[in-house]
């Protein structure tokens, strides 16, 4: 028989201690140690092995034909790698209010050829019932259990013998194995074992909806995201209406893709043309802003750049970004300081990326830069240029990946002339009707764009 101990548990880390302790030695975090019964003898329900099955040789696994399930969503389709891997375990995470719980369930009225189980714990059936008539979808195959106790929602499992579970949320769930409240360590950590046995013995996906920290981390254990096959993060400002998909791990596929969802009052809508949403319609006579051709993952894009140089109202100059990473925003700010003798000691510099995107790629910089030279000269960039280079610490502008591609994107959407690094190797043929700029070192942008 099983020995009962106390614990106390920190709920943000999942670290144990005999006392209970104010701050927590692993994550430094206050006042997250709740006392947790644990048992201390052989454990039952939840083994990680599968099936008990022996040692075999790799060259006699056999790989059998499973299609991934189309999600009937491109976007979706594209983030998760082509569709829903039988027997996966997804766990989808973002704010309140970014639309988590309306993509699982659009997901899930768009199934209409499976079984679909939409467990939910925070919401009653009526109001499942009433977002599914806001998004103006039916599908009669779609069963709805409004349950938090795990051994009911297993016995639903075999009752119903659905081909996609979805669960709303993980936080939600408690199994009776486990003397604690539901969203403590523990209870997550176990009913999230629990759901992916049953996925992989019987090749059944399951979407976990799981809750995010203040700091933008899934809430619970870090095991968590160990557990789990793929890890997807939906991001976005409440106040706009993109939505950013992306993928933190992905088991199966990439995880440098991204979706990008429209809300409205019916629901998710796909953008399959992002360019058209993240560029700007701007007047010629605009100064600070700049078009740059960057890529997500397999996806080329055109996005906006805003700058705003002014001269500082305080003693410190302010530097502040809005999707862009604030420390490369003070390397560029250097590199035009040192190597072009752009004087911005004095000067506040605001940065932003048009959409409410957040943009990582190097291939940014030369835009940029280019929209920091228009605003401090207060020039507008004329509005058929776009800009595509990585710049250097000694101000030298680097060649980027796949400048097809963006080539490519820049003709489609009508643009006429494009910057690019003059070691950058591309096939003429593509460059029949675009101008080409080939540039070496920032002050030569300098001379290009205002004629200096």
């Amino acid at each position: 028989m099983s020995k009962q101990r106390t614990v106390y548990v920190c709920q943000n880390c999942g670290a144990e201690a005999p006392k209970w302790i104010g701050r927590c030695p692993v994550c430094h975090e206050w006042n997250t140690y709740v006392e947790e019964t644990v048992s201390s003898g052989k454990q039952t329900g939840t083994g990680s092995s599968l099936n008990h099955q022996p040692a075999r040789r790799i060259s006699e696994i056999r790989l059998d034909e499973s299609p991934r399930n189309d999600t009937h969503s491109q976007e979706l389709n594209r983030v998760l790698g082509g569709g829903i891997v039988p027997g996966s375990v997804i766990l989808l995470g973002g704010e309140p209010g970014i639309g988590k719980s309306t993509l699982a369930l659009q997901l899930a009225l768009q199934q209409k050829d499976r079984t679909v189980l939409y467990v939910t714990g925070e919401e009653s059936l009526q109001q499942i019932r009433l977002r599914a008539e806001r998004l103006e979808n039916k599908n009669e195959h779609l069963f709805v259990l409004s349950e938090t106790c795990l051994e009911n929602i297993l016995e639903q499992f075999s009752q119903i013998n659905p081909a996609l579970v979805i669960i709303d949320s993980i936080q939600t769930l408690f199994t009776e194995r486990i003397e604690s409240s539901a969203g403590s360590v523990a209870q997550i950590r176990e009913c999230a074992q629990s759901l992916l046995r049953y996925a992989k013995e019987n090749s059944v996906p399951i979407l976990l909806i799981g809750h995010i920290t203040k700091d933008g981390t899934i809430a619970g254990p870090k095991v968590l995201e160990h557990i789990v096959d793929v890890v997807l993060q939906f991001e976005g400002d409440t106040q706009h209406l993109y939505r950013i998909l992306r993928a933190a791990k992905n088991r199966f596929g990439s995880t440098s893709e991204i979706g990008i969802f429209e809300m409205d009052q019916k629901g998710l809508k796909e953008v399959l043309n992002p360019s058209e949403i993240l560029l700007g319609l701007h007047q010629e006579n605009l100064s600070g802003v700049a078009v740059a051709a960057t890529i997500e993952g397999l996806r080329p894009f055109l996005i906006e750049t805003q700058a705003l140089v002014s001269t500082a109202t305080y003693g410190t100059p302010q530097r502040s970004t809005t999707g862009f990473d604030i420390r490369r925003l003070h390397m560029l700010l250097a590199v035009l300081e040192k190597r072009a003798g752009f004087k911005l000691l004095a000067k506040d510099v605001f940065l932003n990326i048009a959409g409410g995107i957040r943009v990582d790629d190097p291939a940014i910089d030369l835009a940029v830069i280019a929209s920091i030279l228009s605003s401090g000269a207060d020039i507008p960039i004329p509005t058929n240029l776009c800009f595509a280079g990585e710049v250097g610490l000694s101000g030298e502008i680097r060649p980027v990946t796949r400048l097809e591609q963006r080539i490519a994107e820049a003709r489609k959407l009508g643009f006429s002339g494009i910057y690019i690094s003059r070691h950058a190797k591309i096939p003429s043929s593509l460059v029949k009707d675009l101008e080409v700029v080939r540039l070496e070192r920032i002050d030569q942008l300098i001379g290009r764009l205002f004629n200096h």
